[in-house]
């Protein structure tokens, strides 16, 4: 029966897709072949919702009329196959979501920097008034929002996984960041097909809509056809580029020209500099949030006076605590080479540089003359620090090395000297010594407020 629907997977975009379907009159059933956390049994037990785990019970899933499948699960599933053999739709939550709400969506999605750009997008509606609700990859279903419904606009930050199972998802706004591998696993290794589905946020973009894209990002220009699109297309640059139309760019360092088809109107220009956002990559950020913002209608004064005001997510070049003339910040989420890059290359003082973990095959290569250039010492912290020793060896005038995070702040503070950054920026995974990089991050912040309560008051 068509309003049968079996949801697969029971976490956060599962349980809230299950809550939206049953508030909806449809006959539920979630299915998860690992076993489901404590608060998301008790949701489903609350709504007297019927669900399984540790198994997928195939009769019972192929009676359904629709399947919706939680982003985590990989098309070669043996459930997934076995669904698409009886023609059975599967969609995503973000697209079930969508079809039970009048609201407008802002889409973001980008292999880098769609947190950031999302929960700036966000405060900046939310500080100018607007009645906006945050949901998707940032970790808040779409679905359970909407079966209350109370908001006229959501901000979605959405990932490859979850625009792969869209149909009819239709953002007003959507915003591309950029494209670099990751996650190829999931796409038979072609950066093309992972590109095709960061691209689907756009398919179903119509005259009344805006793609906002990164035009510095040489992917995005490689595989975005913005000629065959007919929304208003707004890309944004670091610079003042010929070759675009630009609807966004840095006049300098701190100022955005902004410059929107809409209602003729003028050229804008908003200031970033309260922005405690360092770096470039948040840079593009930023010009990509006040974009969307200034579309949805929020005015520059209020971007401005918004933006001092942002905080980001944590481990993400988070300033922990400033200690006898030295900050101490914390970029636990730089795990690859290209992160720690954009920290090292934003920040304007001299760093006591705290990096290693686990390498990915990393090469350090592009990180050598930054290094050279910014770094006072580098402290490596990992389970094995040769590769890191080797490459940066001759570029620091001093190297060390610990296995403990303590230690490490310890020794990074002693090397500082007022005016100086710590910067745990690592460039590498963190599972050697760390559980994630969230674990890392806390560590370094419980040892910077350690040391600040040993310091002489």
């Amino acid at each position: 029966m068509q309003n049968s629907v079996v949801i697969l997977g029971a976490a956060e975009s599962g349980v809230g897709a299950a809550l939206l379907a049953q508030a909806k009159g449809h006959a539920v059933f979630v299915s998860d072949r690992g076993p489901i956390q404590a608060h998301y049994k008790e949701k489903l037990t609350r709504a007297g919702i019927d669900f399984e785990e540790n198994q997928h019970t195939l009769e019972k899933i192929l009676a359904a009329g629709e399947a919706i499948k939680s982003p985590g699960i990989p098309e070669k599933a043996l459930v997934v196959k076995a669904l698409r053999e009886k023609n059975i739709p599967i969609i995503s939550e973000i697209e079930f979501a969508s079809r039970h709400t009048k609201a407008k969506f802002i889409a973001i999605t980008g292999t880098n920097g769609k947190t950031t750009t999302t929960l700036l997008t966000h405060h900046l509606l939310q500080a100018a008034g607007f009645n906006v609700g945050l949901a998707g990859n940032i970790g808040h279903s779409l679905a359970e929002l909407v079966v209350e419904d109370k908001y006229e606009y959501y901000v979605l930050e959405l990932s490859s996984f979850q625009l792969d199972d869209i149909q009819n998802f239709h953002p007003w706004i959507a915003l591309l960041l950029n494209i670099s591998p990751d996650h190829l696993d999931r796409y038979d290794y072609s950066l093309q097909k992972y590109a095709d589905a960061k691209l689907r946020i756009a398919e179903n973009l119509d005259s009344d809509d805006y793609l906002i894209y990164n035009a510095d990002d040489e992917n995005t220009a490689r595989f975005l056809p913005t000629a065959l699109m007919p929304c208003f297309a707004l890309p944004f640059s670091l610079h003042h580029r010929p070759d675009f139309h630009l609807a966004a760019y840095y006049e300098d360092e701190f100022l955005l020209r902004l410059h929107l088809p809409i209602e003729d109107r003028h050229p804008d220009r908003v200031s970033v500099a309260g922005s405690p956002l360092i770096g470039q990559h948040n840079r593009q950020n930023m010009a990509a949030a006040v974009l969307a913002a200034r579309v949805v209608g929020a005015s520059p004064a209020q971007i401005e006076q918004a933006l001092a005001t942002f905080q980001n997510a944590d481990h993400r070049l988070q300033l922990v605590a400033e200690i006898n003339g030295v900050q101490f910040i914390n970029d636990s989420k730089a795990t690859n080479v290209e992160a720690a890059w954009y920290a090292l290359d934003g920040i304007k003082k001299r760093i006591i540089w705290i990096a290693g973990g686990t390498d990915k095959g990393n090469d350090y290569a592009p990180l050598v003359a930054l290094a050279r250039q910014k770094a006072g010492a580098l402290v490596c912290l990992g389970a094995d620090n040769a590769k890191l020793r080797a490459a940066f060896e001759g570029a620091v005038p001093r190297l060390e090395e610990t296995q403990s995070m303590a230690d490490a702040v310890r020794r990074a503070a002693a090397l500082a000297a007022p005016g100086d950054v710590v910067l745990l920026s690592p460039a590498c995974a963190s599972f050697d010594l760390f559980k994630n990089y969230e674990d890392r991050g806390r560590q370094f912040a419980a040892a910077v407020q350690e040391l600040r309560a040993s310091e002489p008051a």
